[in-house]
């Protein structure tokens, strides 16, 4: 294959880029906008990346464009810092505005791994065969990056094609990084890359891709959003002509089939359907034979494990059984993730607050069932969790110091700032231990803390994300430097219901050949304790097969009495 021949070399990328540069870009589907801003002679249009309400003097806000723009044959000093780099957004738009794109800095090559490069055979046999998507399911830290790199440039050599849209999850300042010096180091083969996130999707939903790969796919599990929208317009979803070949990457597609929607081409495909009787999945499911029904918050799957296996193999076989398959999936080499419960046990005064927190819980809860107000349930259920965590955040601060002292750097995920991440974060720094903090919207430079990290300057890190950062050790990071080796281990501060959510955060640091352990704390004796239980079962059982198991998800709702509200207040929370 191509890619395993020019994966590591960049010299090729160059001259393509050379070849294209008298060529002038065009952007398809783009709406009429007269007022597109030209360069005169001597001149370049520069598109911006100007963060909210940061001060852009002489750039001008293209309403057309979704972004600041300024004309003229250098970029001022004031605006320097607003210089997008090579992939962007803002960058693939200024290519789209001037006749010649800016050269690219030179990128220190990446050598794939062997699965890589069979991955990316398996992509491009797939697009070659005329599917429409490809679901890249590989466990966390595999090489999925690599892998879309290199059979995205494939299938646009293949089809003729130059434009590629990657969808990344958040947060953009860790994640855009990571794809652009990917696109970079494997080689670009001299297209026009795309770099975006999840939540800037509308920004591109007007354009045309020839291959879009879609990060974390499992963002688009729900069509009730206008992130559906969007991705549908993106990825030609309700379309059957001129449409790009999708790379559906993940490693949890869904918890049930019915969170399977971005599939849906291909399934219509692999049936002969028309696409648009795929509209709506459930019903499709249904009439398929698939153990789907109507519930009181829309359809549901089978709780009889039976129905769930034959289910899940009609699926698999849907995706794998053709010739050749459109997905691949293969566990970490170096072996699951271990993940085990650390019972907490309280203090008189915290099991008095934990059980006033429960019965404060179960009073409200009870009283919005009786009334069928799903808002307040939900409200409720926070407010617990939230009660709960806050209540144990000083013993996941000792356990935590303890395992410092063992020479262990400590990745903590928490689902709440205010009760969780704070109030640890805090008590570590006034304990001498440096901290990096990966959570809270436009509080920290991410992606620096994620550094301070991976080199050790902090050896603990508390994060909310729950994909797309690595915090494994040895990790290659910008420059050239690789992280420090010191063994990585992980907490879980409270349970987590989802089990995409669980598995995506085992991925941080237990990836890229790295053994971590994890651990999920809990107070001893409590609903959470059996919360935990199920949580762990269920991860030593669970693959990232389409529709995994998921009976774990009523267990968690009964023992919560939460069974009566939507599916989404769990799985989504």
């Amino acid at each position: 294959m191509a890619g395993r021949r020019r994966a590591a070399s960049t010299t090729s990328t160059s001259t393509s880029r050379r070849r294209r540069t008298t060529r002038r870009r065009t952007t398809a589907r783009r709406p009429a906008v007269p007022d597109l801003p030209t360069a005169g002679p001597g001149e370049r249009v520069w598109v911006l990346a100007v963060p909210f309400r940061a001060p852009a003097p002489g750039a001008v806000w293209h309403a057309g464009l979704q972004a600041h723009v300024w004309v003229g044959a250098r970029l001022p000093p004031e605006l320097a810092p607003y210089d997008p780099p090579p992939y962007t957004f803002e960058r693939f738009l200024e290519d789209e505005l001037n006749e010649v794109p800016r050269p690219l800095p030179e990128a220190r090559a990446l050598v794939p791994r062997e699965e890589q490069c069979t991955g990316a055979e398996a992509v491009v046999a797939s697009a070659a065969a005329g599917h429409r998507v490809f679901l890249l399911g590989d466990d966390p830290g595999v090489g999925k990056t690599g892998t879309a790199v290199m059979a995205a440039r494939e299938i646009c050599e293949l089809r003729g094609g130059e434009r590629v849209l990657v969808v990344a999850d958040r947060p953009a300042a860790i994640t855009i990084p990571h794809w652009t010096r990917s696109i970079a180091g494997f080689g670009d083969g001299g297209l026009r890359w795309c770099v975006t996130t999840w939540d800037r999707l509308a920004k591109v939903a007007t354009l045309s891709f020839d291959v879009v790969v879609a990060d974390e796919a499992h963002m688009v599990r729900h069509t009730t959003t206008q992130r559906w929208e969007h991705w549908r317009a993106v990825s030609g979803g309700a379309r059957t002509e001129d449409v790009p070949f999708v790379v559906a990457a993940t490693a949890t597609p869904a918890h049930t089939p019915l969170e399977l929607p971005y599939l849906a081409p291909q399934f219509a495909q692999v049936h002969g359907e028309p696409l648009r009787a795929w509209a709506d999945l459930p019903a499709r499911l249904a009439g398929h034979g698939f153990h789907v029904e109507r519930g009181r918050y829309g359809w549901a799957w089978t709780e009889d494990a039976d129905e769930r296996r034959a289910d899940l193999a009609r699926l698999q076989g849907w995706l794998t059984g053709t010739d050749p398959p459109a997905a691949l999936h293969r566990p970490a080499p170096w072996g699951p993730v271990s993940v085990t419960g650390t019972p907490v046990a309280l203090t008189l005064a915290e099991r008095a607050a934990y059980d006033s927190g429960w019965q404060e819980f179960r009073a409200e809860m009870q009283l919005a069932r009786r009334a069928r107000q799903s808002a307040r349930g939900r409200a409720a259920l926070l407010r617990f969790r939230q009660k709960a965590g806050l209540i144990r955040a000083q013993a996941t601060v000792d356990w935590v110091r303890a395992q410092v002292e063992a020479e262990r750097q400590v990745a903590v995920s928490v689902e709440f700032v205010e009760t969780a991440a704070d109030p640890i974060r805090e008590a570590l720094l006034d304990s001498g231990i440096a901290v990096a903090s990966v959570y809270g919207r436009d509080r920290f430079d991410v992606e620096a803390e994620r550094l301070r990290f991976q080199t050790g300057a902090a050896p603990v890190c508390v994060f909310t994300v729950t994909a797309s950062i690595s915090l494994h050790a040895g990790e290659l990071l910008p420059g050239g430097a690789t992280a420090s080796s010191t063994p990585r281990v992980g907490l879980f501060h409270q349970p987590r219901f989802s089990g995409i959510q669980a598995r995506q955060v085992t991925g941080r640091t237990h990836r890229d050949g790295q053994v971590s352990p994890w651990r999920v704390a809990f107070a001893e004796g409590t609903v959470e304790e059996q919360v935990a239980r199920v949580m762990v079962e269920r991860l030593a059982v669970s693959g990232s097969t389409a529709g995994a198991d998921t009976s774990s998800l009523q267990e968690i709702a009964e023992l919560l009495d939460a069974d009566w509200l939507p599916p989404a207040t769990l799985t989504d929370a």
